[in-house]
């Protein structure tokens, strides 16, 4: 075995090898290969290495998965390679600042830890400890509407507001109920997703649920509903509304008096129908790759949602994201904020809160590096000329 796992080191630096997620995930398949504590991790790759070996491997199959052939999910990744960095050099940047803050939130880095359904899958403590990791290092959190803890636990762990992602269902009376109890407990913002009006095809899924030797309902009992749902009648009624139009963004408007933000927004036309409609901020989102098979990746959508918006609201863009590069390559190409989901499940997954923690320091620091050797203070110089697209050589 120790004679594998030096084989498999030596493999580290091999061509066959076009990224570390790759060899994690060989690592991840070997005894004693994998970290043991999340100081070690050098990366967030590593989390995921460890999270694949604690996980069940139907759980760790949700996280895994893309749609059809998985080609939009690697696309979110890859898309980043298309995006070069032009740094400025002799600037002082001994003092910076990496902060951001919108809609009531105030996040040390433009990190915001984005919806992620059911955490209580890959560890006990589930959204509870992804917002203790949130309150420790200061970062911007999402809940979702199928999270496994009800909204207001999880922003008393927080210890400050979060926002609440949005599944309309197709009742407009449950709806409300999820808006009014999302205000009530203090929450800053809705982020409304659009991106699964006909559902999803996830094959990587139900593959890796086959080698998973557990009674399904032990974990997930047919008929139970989310905490978000408690006490409501859930009879017909659906995760989503495959009818919503852009009327959906007034009707939300009269409801409540919080942001509605409009998670999902792939193109520059529904970017101009968003701000139209009265949106406050969008999202450029496929769902971590697991909506609409487009083979585009988010950060490739990016610009042209960025332009179409021209300022007028703030822009997110999530999926993708493993480095603090990556964060910059985002902000220079107009977003306001970026979310990460996988990184942060997978850390969960491993080790808990202190895994979180850790994601989210190694990701902070990486972006510090990045933002300083390229000369920007803060977010706000940070900006396209920091930025070359080897599609257009810009």
């Amino acid at each position: 075995m120790s004679d594998r796992r030096n084989f498999l080191r030596f493999l580290a630096a091999s061509p066959l090898f076009t990224t570390y997620s790759s060899f994690s995930q060989v690592l991840a398949d070997t005894s004693g290969s994998v970290i043991q504590d999340p100081s070690e991790a050098l990366n967030v790759f590593e989390m995921e290495a460890a999270a694949r070996a604690t996980v069940p491997p139907a759980h760790f199959g949700y996280l895994a998965s893309g749609v059809d052939d998985d080609g939009t999910l690697r696309a979110n990744r890859e898309g980043y390679t298309r995006y070069q960095i032009r740094p400025r050099r002799l600037v002082d940047v001994s003092s910076y600042d990496m902060s951001a803050e919108l809609f009531g939130l105030r996040s040390s880095t433009p990190v915001f830890l984005a919806p992620l359904g059911s955490c209580g899958a890959f560890h006990p403590d589930g959204e509870v400890g992804v917002a203790r990791a949130a309150r420790e290092k200061e970062t911007a959190m999402i809940l979702s509407t199928q999270a496994s803890r009800p909204i207001e636990e999880v922003i008393d762990a927080r210890g400050g507001p979060i926002w609440f992602q949005l599944y309309s269902t197709n009742s407009w009376s449950v709806t409300e109920h999820l808006v009014q109890r999302a205000e009530r407990a203090g929450a800053t913002a809705i982020a409304l997703t659009v991106d699964l009006p006909a559902g999803r095809n996830t094959e990587t899924a139900d593959l890796l649920a086959r080698a998973d030797a557990r009674v399904c309902e032990s974990c997930h009992v047919p008929g139970r509903s989310k905490p978000a749902f408690e006490g409501v009648d859930m009879d017909g009624v659906g995760l989503v509304d495959a009818s919503l139009t852009w009327s959906v963004v007034g009707r939300l408007k009269n409801l409540t008096s919080l942001p509605i933000i409009i998670k999902g927004i792939e193109t520059r036309e529904d970017a101009v129908l968003a701000v139209d409609s009265g949106a406050d901020g969008v999202v450029v989102s496929n769902h971590g790759g697991r909506a609409t098979p487009t083979g585009r990746g988010t950060i490739e959508a990016l610009p042209e949602v960025a332009e179409a918006v021209n300022g007028r609201i703030p822009v997110i863009v999530d999926g993708g994201i493993r480095r603090g590069s990556d964060i910059f390559k985002a902000i220079a190409l107009g977003a306001s904020a970026v979310g990460i989901g996988r990184p942060y499940a997978w850390c969960l997954g491993a080790f808990g809160q202190a895994g979180v923690e850790h994601a989210i320091d190694r990701l902070s620091r990486e972006f510090a590096i990045t933002m300083r050797g390229s000369g920007a203070r803060s977010l706000d110089e940070i900006n396209r000329d920091h930025i070359i697209d080897t599609q257009s050589r810009r």
